[in-house]
């Protein structure tokens, strides 16, 4: 029996956040074998769900929740899974092996998951305070949407994935859209300048205007709206001020609890910090990724899901702990064109396109020395696959063979194979 395991039925497992990771996590345990307790913990009051529709289809439709929950209400008591709701964890003593809840009650644990997520960064400019949403929370998702109507003049702060996202689903419920971003174009942490481009010309057909390079310095009522103010003195009136600029990992627990901590709770490939009982997934935990080889935080669907997926095997596991492995995946849907991305740009490197960017389909690769580190494909999914494989195999493939829309990509990752096995 492993160290992990043994702990893990002698005292328990507790887990901390009740989001996709943490819900994920308890599932897993059951589905493993595990017969342990389990104590899934979360300071909203909603059973786990996953957050992706909350930008996309629930802000388009008014009159329907699309909601991803990850089981029915039962399913947690037919588990035997101890849902504790509406209960924020305030404290851990690692010596006593307890975590303090701010209902005044202590839990023991054997194995304790930090599945704490992260939170919205707030806006800091005189008059944001109740004036400004956000997108984090159901309950966030439900108080915009009712809000999102034909005419409505909605400003959004910040050009990443969350604010195109509300921009175009603001679109299609025929609002007027101005968005405000201060680096010089959108998805700027993620995306190369094509990329980027194609993006600004997506929504800019659509009737979003965009200032880039300007940062908002107030928001101010003017009658039953408001005036958004930015550093370059404009003001544009607003009914609804919308602002996506990032979020903080919620590590202060750990932190507290005296575990290392790096903008995110730091931990190894297989989730574990420095306590041999503590370990952390998800949106607040900065993981070595072999992949990669090197540490990452990444606030993503994908990575929530498969890490605390990979850790809860590993609890219930009699054996070696396997590590989580995997490459860095994002996603969106905006105006109905999807994007999918494997991997992180790194400095430098060669791009190189496959396709008509002019086109409904094309895909843009990044090679640092002759091998695939990073790959997006607009509505391309079935052609990001062998790209995918490439990047995971670490294989040579030449600039050329990517840009020629006649040398099928599977070939590719066919030649790559028989290359490596003969090697």
């Amino acid at each position: 029996m492993s160290l992990l395991r043994d702990q893990a039925l002698g005292g328990g497992v507790v887990i901390v956040g009740a989001g996709q990771a943490g819900g994920r996590a308890a599932e897993t345990l059951r589905s493993e074998g595990f017969a342990g307790p389990i104590t899934l913990i979360g300071d909203e009051g909603e059973r786990p769900y996953e957050r992706p529709s909350l930008s996309k289809e629930m802000l388009l439709d008014p009159s329907c929740e699309t909601i991803a929950w990850l089981h029915a209400p039962e399913y947690y008591a037919e588990q035997g899974i101890d849902l504790k709701l509406g209960a924020a964890a305030t404290a851990i003593d690692r010596e006593a092996c307890q975590v303090a809840l701010s209902d005044g009650s202590r839990i023991g644990y054997g194995v304790l998951l930090l599945a704490t997520g992260a939170r919205v960064r707030k806006l800091d400019v005189p008059g944001a305070g109740e004036r400004c949403h956000y997108v984090r929370s159901l309950e966030d998702s439900r108080a915009l949407r009712g809000k999102l109507a034909a005419g409505k003049r909605v400003v959004v702060i910040g050009a990443g994935f969350i604010g195109l996202e509300v921009a175009a689903a603001a679109v299609a419920r025929g609002c007027d859209v101005v968005v405000i971003e201060a680096a010089d174009g959108p998805l700027g942490r993620v995306a190369p300048p094509m990329l980027r481009d194609y993006y600004r010309a997506l929504h800019t057909a659509r009737g979003v205007t965009f200032r880039f390079g300007a940062q908002v310095v107030g928001i101010a009522p003017r009658g039953e709206a408001y005036v958004v103010t930015t550093n370059s003195d404009e003001a544009w009136p607003a009914d609804l001020v919308v602002a996506g600029i990032g979020v903080i990992p919620n590590a202060e627990l750990a932190e507290q609890a005296g575990l290392a901590c790096d903008r995110g709770i730091v931990v190894d490939e297989y989730g574990a910090t420095a306590d041999p009982r503590i370990l952390a997934a998800g949106d607040v935990a900065r993981h070595h990724n072999p992949l990669l080889d090197r540490p990452v935080l990444l606030e993503s669907w994908q990575n929530a899901q498969n890490q605390a997926i990979a850790i809860a095997r590993n609890i219930a596991s009699e054996g070696a702990p396997a590590p989580y492995a995997e490459l860095p995946w994002f996603w969106s849907d905006q105006y109905g064109i999807n994007l999918q991305i494997y991997g992180l740009l790194e400095a430098g490197g060669e791009l190189v396109v496959r396709g008509d960017p002019a086109s409904e389909t094309w895909l843009m690769v990044q090679l640092v020395d002759g091998r695939i580190v990073f790959a997006a494909g607009i509505n391309a999914p079935r052609d990001l696959r062998p790209l995918r494989e490439l990047m995971k195999l670490g294989a040579p493939v030449a600039a050329s063979d990517i840009a020629d829309t006649t040398v099928a990509l599977p070939d590719l990752l066919r030649r790559a194979r028989a290359g490596l096995a003969a090697a």
